[in-house]
């Protein structure tokens, strides 16, 4: 079940612990991204490709903060700063679609291409990205990402 709830004039959306995961693995959320959202560690770096894009969805802006590499160009030590440029987009996005179109993985860097269908304020602002993702310490982190015309 998909709740909304109002706060500061922004309708937020809640995905339901039984909700289909938004990722689009066709599991339960409770199942699927919400363990990696709750700490679980993704073993690969699709897994975690997918984990952030559902983790835009729920508005889980320390998940997005916490599995992007320290390299990446949003990587800020201000953390308010960071926080609320995550959830202006992601409270203003409609994220209605995950497609993994390619992935190749290695031991320490792998990569996602992938299209993100997003609807925002009435616009489609869909993209197509291959994202970098590196291992580091046992840990995968998204490094970095070229949007792909289409």
């Amino acid at each position: 079940m998909i709740k909304f709830f109002r706060l500061k004039k922004r309708f937020y959306v809640k995905v339901g612990s039984n909700s289909p995961c938004p990722c689009g693995s066709k599991q339960k959320y409770k199942k699927c991204c919400k363990v990696f959202h709750l700490g679980s560690p993704a073993k690969t770096a699709l897994e975690l490709m997918k984990s952030r894009y559902s983790a835009f969805v729920v508005n889980d802006y320390q998940y997005i903060i916490s599995t992007t590499h320290e390299d990446n160009n949003e990587y800020t030590k201000d953390i308010n700063l960071w926080k609320n440029s995550i959830l202006e987009f992601s409270t203003n996005c409609d994220f209605k679609n995950l497609e993994i179109i390619e992935f190749i993985g290695e031991e320490n860097e792998s990569y996602v291409t992938f299209k993100a269908t997003v609807i925002q304020e009435e616009q489609d602002i869909s993209f197509t990205e291959k994202s970098k993702f590196l291992k580091v310490n046992n840990k995968w982190l998204y490094h970095s990402g070229e949007f792909i015309d289409e």
